[in-house]
């Protein structure tokens, strides 16, 4: 099992490399968007470092819903999710690899871009892990979460709408706490409690969320 998934991450590595666009798009969505509101906002310190938080966390948030169409429609299109389907191994450890894959590539991308355009928002340098940390710890959950909406308009006509509408309420949470974590960090208080909510949000996302969308991708291939 574990060889399995290994080779799912491996060839999500490989494929994610020889299409360096997909990638490219998402970070270059983020930069476009968090740096966007720092012109529109009165150049004011203590403005900026209200909105940062929110800004940057969101940001990220749709950068993540950018990407979550090519998750298994590439598959879908070119039989290897059908392969899956009926191999000797569930479909639900080839969904982890996935998501872990996933996280790894945009995820872990986006928590090592934000602190660096987060400068342009004059975060201190404690705010600036917090944010990464958040980043870190809380991706996984937007990818596993972002990934059921993505199995259930898997095919359909128009999916990218109907993937937003239902993956952006789930988000919701994930955000909240995000950005809680990095106002915390810059009005001196402990951020512990919301990285930990994060950590658990994405712990429970990434192994309890994987034989859902692999119920759900079977009924697409059905």
């Amino acid at each position: 099992m574990l060889r399995f998934i290994e080779t799912v991450i491996r060839r999500e590595f490989l494929l994610a490399f020889r299409r360096p666009a997909d990638l490219i798009s998402v970070l270059f969505f983020f930069i476009i968007a968090s740096s966007l509101f720092p012109l529109g906002v009165w150049p004011r310190v203590d403005t900026w470092l209200q909105l940062a938080p929110g800004v940057l966390w969101v940001s990220a948030l749709l950068a993540t819903l950018l990407s979550l169409p090519h998750l298994f429609a590439d598959d879908y299109r070119d039989g290897t999710l059908e392969q899956l389907v009926l191999g000797a191994y569930p479909l639900a450890f080839a969904v982890f690899g996935k998501l872990v894959a996933h996280w790894l590539v945009f995820g872990v991308s986006l928590a090592l871009l934000a602190p660096v355009f987060a400068f342009q928002f004059d975060l201190p340098g404690h705010a600036l892990w917090t944010l990464f940390l958040s980043l870190f710890v809380g991706t996984p959950a937007l990818s596993s979460l972002g990934a059921i909406g993505a199995a259930l308009t898997l095919g359909l006509r128009g999916g990218r709408v109907v993937l937003s509408l239902l993956v952006l309420p789930l988000y919701i949470p994930v955000l909240i706490f995000g950005a809680a974590a990095v106002e915390a960090a810059l009005a001196g208080i402990d951020a512990n409690a919301g990285i930990s909510f994060l950590a658990a949000l994405s712990l429970a996302g990434m192994f309890f969320t994987p034989p859902l969308i692999a119920a759900a991708l079977h009924i697409t291939m059905e």
